[in-house]
């Protein structure tokens, strides 16, 4: 599982040089001068190449990473099956544009993935480049095919940040903050989030308080279900802070959808492409999505988006949407490489190894005092820090603190929420890998907390 590891010298970290060493601090400070400043930086990482869930930067030192790209690398870095994909494509075809022009490989994938997406009815695809842009396929043709306006979406969520999605992103103010006014039509509504509920609630009534908040507050009040087009909603909130809502939630918004024919859109984006274990998170609840949308992980690092809808919604005519790049043909290619990977393998090693983490995770509440709440499913597991333990104060400046000192050590990590690490690695991982990344980040987490 770990051959692509195995040709970057191995699959451990290894550090050579000080951080950031000569090359990286070299290439910060031209970064400082001609890229934009909005981007988001947890430390100076200077990648230069990367094999299996190494990364190796221009002064060579290597780390283990547990980030993957913001969960993209499903299949690791430079996955060999995955490179030959591209490298066959890549000499065939780089570009021909599926809007205007008929492609094989699109069709190929596109029934792949009818086959692996919840729902026993016909499906259909529209293909795009990235995360908001399969959402904004996805708002776009909820309004089409209801003749409604109205979006609900959830505080805590990130859908992307164009302004379709922007609207429906509540996770942080500064993506929101200067770029008003946004799409009209959109609500919010508190996502069931047990450790802290938004409602104030004990952690088993969160759930059931939530849906009341939703049917009779929001429906009721701000957003009639005659004008509601569609529910947008994480299985697991993402950028929110990996928060894993009760099954009986999401339950409850196929319910409400069902009941008001409103459409039910999951956002699979980060949860999806095998990374909880199996294809989908909202799998372990059962729902079935009118519309699904999915991007990161599906081609294992190139981009690609790829809104998935009941047919007999997608019945918008020819010119009503399109991508010029989406659907590219290499790209597409990778898909169905990381597809069949994830398939045979590293779903089922995305479910074993989330367990075994989650296993040696559970005592750490009990451990260390700045550890509230361990939660995940598979491979994306939250690790939240807290400075007090009763009235769960969130503790942001330490868990920043624990990601820098983590990346000292050669692990790579992403916060998530305001106060979250999350693990989220290659679903390629083994348990050596599994082992050294708790080791590292446990020596970080304790040397934090004997400054806190």
């Amino acid at each position: 599982m770990n051959k692509a590891a195995a040709t970057l010298e191995g699959k451990l970290p290894q550090l050579k040089t000080p951080l950031p060493g000569p090359e990286a601090q070299r290439v910060v400070k031209l970064d400082a001068r001609y890229i934009s400043p909005s981007y988001t930086r947890s430390y100076p990482l200077v990648a230069r190449r990367g094999r299996g869930a190494i990364v190796e930067d221009v002064d060579g030192n290597r780390f283990l990473d547990f980030a993957a790209g913001i969960a993209v690398c499903v299949t690791g870095h430079c996955h060999p099956e995955v490179v030959q994909a591209i490298e066959q494509q890549a000499r065939e075809l780089l570009h021909i544009s599926a809007t205007d022009f008929y492609q094989e490989n699109a069709v190929t994938l596109a029934e792949k993935l009818q086959a692996i997406t919840p729902g026993d009815f016909p499906k259909r695809v529209f293909y795009s480049n990235s995360g908001t842009e399969a959402i904004e396929a996805a708002l776009k043709l909820a309004r089409f095919a209801t003749g409604r306006k109205n979006f609900i979406a959830f505080f805590g969520c990130f859908h992307g940040r164009t302004y379709g999605s922007l609207s429906l992103t509540s996770s942080k103010a500064v993506q929101r903050e200067g770029f008003g006014p946004f799409l009209p039509g959109v609500f919010h509504a508190p996502y069931a989030y047990p450790y802290r509920c938004p409602l104030g609630v004990p952690p088993e009534r969160c759930a059931p308080a939530c849906l009341d908040y939703l049917e009779n507050t929001v429906l009721r009040t701000l957003s009639p279900p005659q004008d509601t087009a569609a529910i947008v909603v994480e299985p697991i909130q993402g950028e929110g802070g990996y928060v894993v809502p009760p099954d009986e939630f999401l339950q409850g918004l196929e319910r409400i959808c069902r009941q008001h024919g409103i459409l039910l859109v999951v956002d699979e984006v980060q949860s999806g492409m095998g990374r909880t274990g199996r294809w989908w998170a909202g799998e372990h609840a059962g729902i079935t999505p009118d519309i699904l949308c999915v991007a990161k992980g599906i081609a294992s690092g190139l981009p690609l988006g790829v809104t998935i809808a009941r047919a007999d919604l997608m019945r918008w005519p020819p010119g009503a949407h399109a991508s010029t790049f989406g659907g590219n043909p290499v790209a597409v290619a990778a898909a169905l490489a990381t597809i069949r990977l994830i398939e045979e393998q590293l779903k089922d090693n995305a479910r074993r190894l989330g367990d075994y983490l989650l296993k040696r995770l559970a005592d750490w509440p009990a451990r260390h005092k700045l550890v509230g709440e361990v939660r995940g499913r598979g491979l994306m597991i939250g690790v939240e820090l807290v400075r007090d333990k009763k009235t769960r104060e969130r503790a942001p400046a330490e868990r920043n603190a624990v990601i820098q000192a983590a990346f000292e050590r050669g692990l790579l990590l992403l916060g998530c929420g305001p106060n979250t690490v999350r693990l989220a690695p290659p679903l390629i991982i083994d348990q050596e890998q599994a082992d050294c990344a708790l080791g590292l980040l446990e020596d970080a987490l304790t040397q934090v907390e004997k400054g806190a």
